[in-house]
């Protein structure tokens, strides 16, 4: 067997990064039309036309349907779609052939959305359907969405963008489980307005003590909830009572009709019209005289002339022009997709923000969120997720879960992973900073998704609520994890600024394994080299540490933790300043040196056990410790009656008692070369 290994993880580690920019990368957004390869004097400095289309001018209303299962949402869509006159008539002629062909008495108005065959074999809704429709003072998009609780994460993907939400109570049920779980999420998705439909009145004989009972129940349960405006409408969808028109049938009700409150309540008003956000999608450089950032206005709005700066550099500039392909604008507000040239030229790519000077969200690689989990597998702490925020993707851990929330009862209870449906709020890291806002503040930039690496599924949808100020770690120790008041301000000089002068990248290089395998020894002839090499190097050694940053800290389980993650903050640190960062410590537990691995950039962390059997480490004893730990003075000694954990999947291995230092530093070097962080020689 070979002294001296590369893993297929070493191997690779050059490349990973890439191939999950690669993989994650949307098209850039346009605003009317795509952006096409043109010659040079397709650029040009026009005033783009504006419609007098009355229709393109209307307000639009996003809304979701949600409640429990048979409560009557698509029946419902479908009766305003009908009374609307939004039905093609091609479109009536097969929803009537399908209702006389499942012996129904009546136009199953519920075809119109239940398009997918097991849904009408089961009346029930399984996918989110989207149906769009019209009238006089407004346009609309409804999400019809789930109600069984198999779906629930279908109703978390469909209620995402609403600005209202109708959630149906069956009068003769009141209100059910369900019920409350879709108004439990829409008041978690930040939706400013709840719409009560009580359906089908006409099965409880129109009755007002019904309707008030069911009224009372839903608010007692809502006072519970953030929600700012609720109302309640009695209704029956198969009938049309107080949908389009009026009922008869029910004098003793004197609101509004589901369709006169659709058309007239506010909306735009959660709109976010003063943080200027804009998460760069592409860069767009068809000619050397032209460069611009492609995407779309998450929040806010820009005008050309104004200073901003480009997160995550902290680079400054003007906005020279705002461009679309119908010509130029004067300002960009939130939804629009435009290019923004700017007066410098500066280093900016996919996944960095520009953002005004004054106004900058929060830059940190650490926050608390309320998550749905989507996933078929459970929640699992130990895994790395790639999370999608904007149009940045990086790598992160759920490195805390604070509990899940019943939604039943709205109470909090502990967990220790979150299954397929559940909620929970959580602390997440990530390798890389995100600019981020609370969800309530900004829909746009405090919402997130997690996804599966090596499957591309969508495990997890999150709600930012801020960044993490509580004084506990993420391993459970009592720590202040971010000082009160204080924001983060970013990195006056770029890393990869630092990297072009020093003429390598940056990297970690973290040596674990036992006392006396001859890390330290190893580490010191590297960084030697290295150093010889005109490279900027840090060396970070345990005992070092343990005389200063961790002098505190003692040996049991949690001190061990603590250290290594005070180590991995410091070697952060270093790393962001351009450095090749030479740790060597014991790390006896896999999860701490993941987590350490969490915080840097993909291909950027690479772990080298440094292998030597347990009897030649103690033959060596350079320092005396395993004599000390035989006499009993110093307990919880990693080998002896403390466990060590190898790494699964190290880049590098090292035999040290079968290879000389010379040789296992020449293989790092290597290893360094084929990662891309330095220069093959």
């Amino acid at each position: 067997m070979a002294a001296v290994r590369v893993s297929e993880a070493g191997k690779r580690a050059g490349g990973a990064a890439g191939a999950l920019a690669e993989g994650a990368r949307p098209q850039a957004a346009a605003a009317e039309g795509e952006w096409a390869e043109a010659p040079t004097d397709a650029v040009r400095l026009v005033a783009p036309s504006r419609t007098n289309d009355p229709y393109r001018e209307m307000d639009l209303l996003r809304l979701s349907t949600a409640g429990s299962v048979d409560d009557g949402k698509s029946t419902l869509i479908g009766r305003l779609l009908y009374d609307t006159k939004s039905i093609f008539q091609d479109q009536l002629e097969a929803i009537e052939g399908a209702s006389r062909r499942r012996g129904d008495d009546h136009l199953n108005l519920a075809l119109l959305t239940d398009g997918l065959r097991a849904e009408r074999e089961q009346n029930i809704t399984i996918d989110v359907a989207y149906r769009y429709f019209a009238t006089p003072k407004r346009k609309f998009i409804i999400a019809d969405t789930p109600g069984h609780v198999q779906y629930t994460r279908n109703m978390v993907t469909g209620a995402s963008t609403a600005e209202l939400a109708i959630v149906l109570v069956d009068a003769r049920k009141g209100v059910l489980t369900q019920s409350k779980r879709h108004g439990f999420i829409s008041s978690l998705l930040g939706i400013p307005h709840i719409v009560v439909a009580v359906n089908k009145m006409d099965l409880v004989d129109y009755s007002e003590a019904v309707f008030e009972r069911i009224a009372a129940d839903y608010r007692e349960f809502a006072e519970k909830l953030d929600v700012k405006d609720l109302v309640f409408i009695p209704i029956s969808a198969l009938k049309g009572d107080n949908v389009v028109e009026r009922s008869a049938r029910m004098p003793w009700y004197s609101g509004s009709t589901l369709l006169h409150y659709l058309e007239t309540v506010s909306v735009g008003a959660e709109r976010n019209l003063v943080d200027f956000r804009f998460p760069v999608q592409y860069v767009i450089r068809p000619h050397q005289d032209f460069r611009g950032f492609a995407g779309r206005v998450a929040s806010g709005t820009v005008m050309a002339g104004e200073e901003v700066v480009v997160l995550p550099s902290g680079q400054r500039s003007r906005i020279r022009a705002i461009e679309t392909p119908a010509g130029p604008l004067a300002e960009a507000v939130e939804g629009d997709s435009v290019v923004i040239r700017l007066e410098d030229e500066l280093d900016v790519s996919r996944g960095d923000m520009i953002v005004r000077t004054m106004n900058l969200p929060t830059v940190g690689t650490r926050f608390e969120a309320i998550v749905c989990w989507l996933g078929v597998a459970p929640l699992d702490p130990s895994v790395s997720y790639v999370l999608q925020h904007t149009t940045r993707a990086v790598r992160a851990f759920v490195s805390r879960l604070h509990y899940r929330i019943n939604v039943d009862t709205l109470h909090r209870e502990p967990a220790t992973t979150l299954g397929l449906n559940e909620i929970g709020r959580v602390e997440v890291t990530t390798s890389l900073p995100i600019f981020h806002d609370p969800f309530q503040q900004n829909r746009a930039t405090g919402s997130f998704i997690l996804v599966d690496p090596f499957t591309n599924v969508t495990v997890a949808a999150g709600m930012i609520r801020g960044e993490v100020r509580t004084a506990e770690s993420v391993f459970g120790a009592a720590e202040a994890t971010t000082s009160p008041d204080v924001v983060w301000e970013g990195w006056n000089i770029a890393r990869e600024r630092r990297e072009a002068r020093n003429g390598h990248k940056a990297g970690v290089l973290w040596l674990t394994g036992l006392s006396g395998a001859g890390k330290s020894t190893i580490a010191r002839r590297l960084e030697e080299r290295l150093f010889e090499a005109g490279c900027q190097t840090v060396l970070l050694d345990g005992d070092q540490l343990r005389h200063g940053l961790c002098g505190d800290l003692g040996f049991s389980a949690e001190d061990r933790r603590e250290n290594i993650r005070r180590a991995g903050e410091v070697a952060r640190l270093f790393f962001e300043q351009g450095a090749l960062v030479v740790c060597t410590f014991v790390s006896p537990f896999r999860e701490d040196r993941e987590r350490v691995r969490a915080l840097l950039p993909e291909g950027r962390f690479l772990e080298v056990y440094v292998s030597c059997a347990l009897e030649e480490c103690r033959r060596r004893d350079p320092k005396g410790l395993y004599a000390r730990a035989a006499r009993g003075e110093i307990p919880n000694f990693t080998g002896l009656d403390s466990p060590y954990e190898p790494p699964e999947n190290p880049a590098l291995v090292l035999e040290t008692d079968r290879v000389s230092v010379e040789a296992a530093v020449t293989a790092i070097l290597r290893l360094l070369e084929a990662a891309g962080l330095l220069r093959a020689r």
